[in-house]
This record gives structure tokens, sequence and C-alpha cells, in this order.
């Protein structure tokens, strides 16, 4: 919709006609945050499915492998986002900003027609008990045990989720409820992600505010404000192939294994941390330049004379943290759960990454009532948005110790797919006997009725 409706908003020439729109300043806000609401609900999609959906051919793999799955896959999503930022962006600013909403809409249609016409190899279908409802059947049936286990039932048991299992009174199987027990592990993970992913969602929110309050000016060019989104994607492409070429040369030289998942998720928190760090340093030091005139989208805007390109900094620390997280969280979150419930782990990932950015937006918008807008002013020359990073790399700060404090629950991630393996070799020794039998009784047979004949 937003191409649609960005041709109205603004007034055009058709050749040496000047045509003026005839929407009113309302119906203009309706449609775009109409075209807006739907692009949000396409984007959480396509990220809650498009991982798993990868993820799920990866059955039987090993972690070396799954690590290099996760790993390229969010380097040519990076990537892609590169060419988006470098090419869509200038274009929208410089050239034409219609023309920038019609790009998107046209890659957009004609990837909808390369997904139809290639739908019958993207269908899968999940283990049995792997579903959400089952999930959440058995944490509520366990909430419900223990309940009444305080009125009626007596008997202690390791897990107050084992209360849903059938020999303790529960309505499933010792199966299903192992599995979930597993994935439960998983949450403390997924909630230490919100925090994190709060302080990469200052890129299109706090970021963008320092950049257009900076110098933009490039030797005369003037640079589009998502160009320093590119600093951020630089350390993901570049870290990418130096994490594989270290992981196979771990391999081939027995005794040193590669560098723990959980150690990169940490190494990527403190790199979080340090960027809005860094990012409160920068903003004192751009509210210390003269201030200077520069036009923007049409309009005239009094900034910092500080170049834009001094803000690069925090953006490659938050790209670094981009590179070591994101593939170690998808690794671990895959491996951790068994392979009935891995979709569902990858998808409460998403959730958590989602969740981070309201989370985000929450912490603005309390520091920007309770300081009256102080923390997070509306003009950056009349506030202090430094004392909210701060704020923001002291809670990260915390936020990394803790996570480090539990890392340990989530090291060992080889255990399931051993079992995994092992499972699958063992139901393919049995088929293989099956057969074997099965040609033997072949050749009985065959026997039996050549002495009968002759």
């Amino acid at each position: 919709m937003l191409p649609v409706v960005a041709f109205p908003f603004e007034d055009f020439y058709v050749d040496t006609h000047h045509v003026t729109h005839a929407l009113g300043r309302r119906h203009q806000l309706i449609l775009f945050y109409t075209g807006l609401l739907a692009a949000a609900l396409g984007l959480g999609g396509i990220r809650a499915i498009l991982c798993p959906l990868g993820a799920y051919n990866l059955q039987g793999r090993d972690q070396h492998q799954l690590r290099s799955f996760f790993n390229w896959f969010y380097w040519w999503v990076n990537l892609n986002s590169t060419v988006v930022f470098l090419g869509i962006a200038y274009i929208q600013q410089s050239i034409a900003k219609n023309l920038g909403f019609l790009i998107p809409f046209t890659s957009i249609l004609l990837a909808l027609i390369a997904i139809h016409m290639a739908r019958n190899n993207l269908t899968f279908c999940p283990k049995n008990g792997g579903s959400l409802l089952t999930m959440m059947g058995v944490l509520l049936n366990s909430l419900k045990m223990c309940c009444l286990r305080y009125r009626h039932l007596g008997g202690d048991v390791a897990d107050c989720l084992d209360r849903a299992k059938e020999n303790n009174g529960g309505r499933y199987s010792e199966a299903h409820v192992e599995s979930v027990k597993v994935l439960v592990r998983l949450f403390p993970l997924f909630g230490l992600q919100l925090l994190y992913r709060a302080c990469v969602t200052q890129i299109p929110s706090s970021y963008y505010i320092q950049t257009m309050n900076s110098n933009l000016n490039l030797k005369g060019n003037l640079l589009p404000i998502a160009a320093l989104n590119v600093a951020g994607m630089v350390p993901v492409l570049v870290l990418t192939p130096l994490l594989e070429c270290v992981a196979a040369c771990s391999l081939s030289l027995r005794g040193r294994p590669p560098p723990a998942t959980t150690t990169l998720i940490v190494a990527g928190h403190a790199c979080a941390a340090a960027s809005v760090l860094v990012a409160g340093l920068s903003e004192l030091c751009r509210k210390g330049h003269p201030l200077v005139e520069q036009a923007l989208l049409g309009k005239v805007l009094h900034v910092s004379s500080m170049a834009c390109f001094q803000l690069a900094p925090q953006y490659i620390l938050l790209g670094v943290a981009e590179a070591l997280v994101t593939p170690a969280c998808s690794l671990v979150s895959f491996c951790l759960p068994p392979g009935s419930l891995r979709g569902i782990s990858l998808h409460l990932l998403a959730l958590s990454y989602g969740g981070g950015c309201f989370l985000g937006a929450l912490i603005i918008q309390l520091l920007y009532l309770l300081s009256g807008g102080n923390f997070y002013p509306n003009d950056l020359s009349d506030g202090n948005l430094e004392w909210f990073f701060f704020l923001l790399a002291a809670l990260m700060t915390v936020n990394t110790l803790v996570f480090w404090r539990i890392s340990h629950r989530y090291q060992d991630l080889s255990r399931q797919l051993d079992q995994d393996i092992s499972s699958s070799s063992h139901l393919d020794e049995k088929l293989q006997l099956h057969k074997s039998c099965l040609r033997f009784y072949d050749t009985v047979e065959w026997s039996y009725t050549m002495e009968t004949t002759l």
C-alpha cells in the first residue's frame, strides 16, 4: 500500500504541469499508518518463518554444519540490507521519494510470484507432538496440578512440570513433558535477549536522530541518514567468514574446539553495552560543536557541525554484537530442544526479538515522561540524550553479567544432536535388519517353491 499512498503525499509534475494532491492531512495519515501496519505485519511473518523453514532441512546435521548454516544465513540477510541502505535510501532521499517506495513494492511482488511457483518445495510437516498447543497444554496442566496439590494431592516431584505426567495424575505422556522441560530451559535466554534487542533498535531510533542532527555533508554531497547503517553491517560481512575460518581450523587441529557459543553471546552483549556507552560519549562530543544549517528533505535544520562519520564506532560495535549474538542464539535455540520442538523454539526466539523492540519503545516513553523530555528530548540541543544512553549501557551491563552467570546451562549443545543422530542411525539399522529379514524369507520361500516343483 505504501507506494500507492506515497504518490498523493506531495505535489509533483506531469510533463510541465504542476499537479497538487487533494487529500487532507488526516486522510494522508490514516492511509500512511495503514500501509505501515501492513508492512510491519508482513515483516513479522517473514522473520518468524524464514529461518525455521531453512533449518528444518538440517535435521541430523552436526553442530559445525548448523553453526555454518546460521552464520551464512544472517550474512546473506545483512548483505541484502547493505544493498538496500546504499541504493534505495539514496534514491529515496536524493532522487525521488516515491520511487523509494515503488522499488520494494516491485521486489515483494516478484518474490511472491517466485514463492508461489516453488510452493511445493517449501512445505514441511513437523513431527508429531511438537505443536504449540501441546506445549501450552503441558504448562497449564502442570500449573493446575500444582494448585491441586496444595488442596487434595500429596507427594513431591523433582520439577513442577512433572505434575503434568500421566503417572502423576496429569494428562500428558512422559515424552511430551520431558520435551517441554528442555524448551523451558531456554526461557531465560529468550528473556535476556529483550534488553539486547532494545539496544539494537536504537539504530532506527536514537542513533537515527543523532545522525540527522549531525553534519551529513561529504564533499558537497548530502549522505542519506541510513548510510551509517552500513557501518553496522560491515562487521557482520567481515566477521562471518572469519568465524567460519576459525571453526574450520579448530576442527582440523585436534584438541582445540571452536569458541563456545555462550562465549560468543556474552562477548556480543558486552559489545552492545559498549555501543550505547560510546553513543553517550559521542552525544557529549556532538553537543560541543557549533551549529550549522543543513537542508534535509526540503527543510532547513540547525545541526551540529560534527561529521556524521564520528558516530560510526557505535554502529560498528552493534554490528559486531549482531555478528556474534544472532547466529549463536539461533544455534542454541535449534540444538537444545528435541526435533519436534525446534521450530517452536526458533519462533519464540523471533518473538523475543519483537518483544525487545517494544521494550525499547517503552523505555524511551517512560524516560521521556519521567524526565519531562530531558533524557529523550524532541530537540537534542535542549536535552540530555547522553544520560539515556548511559542508563541503557548500565542496564545492558547487568544483563550481560546475568547471562554470563547462567551461561553454563547452554554450553553442551551436542548431547541432543547426538541423541537425534543415534536414534536416526538406530532406526536405519532396524530398517536394514528388517529388509535383510525380508530378503531371507523371500529366499527361503523361493527355495521351498523350487523344491516342491522339482
